[in-house]
Order: structure tokens, then sequence, then C-alpha cells
């Protein structure tokens, strides 16, 4: 497994990142035992060397599931949740549910969601101001902005408030976007990809593993559906895709055929 320090956290973690907020999808409930499963899914990702888990307050179930299976080894992970809520009052009230959800007294890093401004910069609200204080207290390890908005995100990573920005980045994703990746790396800040498979949009792991594999800054968020999903990332995450003329042929006909 490969680690890379997220930003100006300091947080050395798995260029794998497991994408927790899948655990209620159809795939998994549709199983003979979805906890079971979870549980299955989640000991492999952390035996094979993942130790960062996204999951998010929008998705309850997935968080307590995501607690029930990293019971006993949570001390050797990092958890990342969000929080939807702009407002003080929002954010306490969902910081409270997540931490009984996940049955932990601390996030490693906790995430406002804005698609519309970046809270502490484009805001009057006092959002920013209680991320600051759950930080203080201790509460949240660290604190970063997920949106999907590249704007919002390029916002975020020049204003300096955040140690991490989780953005849309994949094989799809316009080129000028691999300039807020750029731009991560100039101001030491820690850069997550979501949607590497654009939502569900792309089937092939290969590519969009090897396309992400290529900027060693950035930490994809993989929603884990299936077992033969986290086998084909564990797989080639030990053998990262070549990036050879031949795959980037292959690049180019996947974005002309969705273009």
């Amino acid at each position: 497994m490969e680690f890379v320090t997220l930003g100006k956290t300091n947080l050395l973690v798995s260029r794998t990142a497991f994408g927790a907020m899948s655990l209620d999808c159809d795939e998994i409930q549709s199983s003979p035992d979805p906890e079971e499963m979870v549980c299955a899914l989640v000991h492999q990702s952390y035996t094979e060397g993942i130790n960062f888990f996204d999951v998010a307050r929008s998705k309850p179930l997935c968080e307590q599931r995501l607690a029930r299976a990293l019971h006993g080894i949570r001390g050797n992970v990092f958890l990342a949740t969000k929080t939807s809520s702009l407002d003080a009052d929002g954010i306490q009230r969902d910081i409270d549910l997540s931490l009984d959800a996940l049955e932990s007294d601390r996030i490693d890093l906790y995430q406002i969601e804005s698609d519309s401004g970046v809270p502490g910069v484009d805001s009057s609200d006092d959002g920013y101001k209680k991320l600051l204080s759950l930080k203080e207290q201790g509460i949240v390890s660290h604190i970063g902005l997920a949106t999907t908005s590249h704007q919002t995100a390029l916002t975020a990573v020049k204003s300096g408030l955040y140690e991490t920005v989780q953005f849309p980045f994949n094989i799809l994703t316009e080129d000028s976007v691999a300039g807020i990746v750029r731009e991560c790396e100039r101001n030491d800040v820690g850069c997550i990809a979501m949607q590497p498979l654009n939502g569900g949009v792309l089937s092939n792991i290969p590519l969009a593993f090897g396309f992400l594999h290529q900027y060693e800054n950035v930490v994809p968020v993989w929603g884990v559906h299936t077992q033969n999903e986290l086998d084909q990332l564990l797989y080639f995450n030990a053998h990262p895709p070549v990036v050879d003329e031949q795959f980037l042929s292959e690049v180019e006909k996947i974005r002309n055929f969705f273009n």
C-alpha cells in the first residue's frame, strides 16, 4: 500500500481511500447479510493497508455500519465524515449525531459540505468559527471542505482556511480541474478526489485508477459496492496500470464517447 501525507494535516493516509457512503447501496442491501458483508469489505480493506475511511452525516446507516465494522481497529485508522449544515447549531447537532453513530469520541477529519460558497470566505454565518471551536476542543482533529463545485474548491484551496478539500476529479472532468490539484500541492492542502468513477458512469476501474494515480498528492475516495470492485481496487493499488500511449489512447476514447 502506498501512503501520502494529507496536506497540512500530516496524516499519513493510504492513497486508496474507502468511500463508506456506499455501504447502503443496492448491492449490499440485497446481500444475504448486509452487516456481515460490510464488515468483510472493511476488514479486507484494512488488512490490505487502507487506513482512510470517508463517510457523511447524510448517510446515517453508513456511519453506523462503518462503526461496527471498525470495532477493535478504530485507533489504527483515520476517520472522516461530513456535515451539510452551515450554521453553528446545525454543525453541533451533526457532530453529536456522527460521534454517536460512529461510536467515537473524535473525528480525524471533519468536512463541511458547500456548493454555493466557502464558509469563512463567502458567507457571514458562524459555521467556520464552529469548526475551529470543535478543533480547539479536540472533538475534530482537522477540518476540510467538500464540494461538487470546482470553483468553490479552488476558492477554498486558496483561502488557507481548510486543511483538505474534496471535489470531483476523474477521467471525465475538464482538463482545467487538474489545475486545482496543482494548487492543492502548492498550498499544502490535502487533495481528496470524490467520484473517481464519475458517480458510477465509468466502469473501467483500471483506467480510472491509472488516471488518478498519476497525481501523487491525490487521494481518491472509492465507493465500494461489491467484493469484485474492492478486489480490483486492491489489485491495481498493488499493480498500478502503466500510463503509456495505449493507456492515454483508451482514456481519450472514453472521453470522446461521453462527450
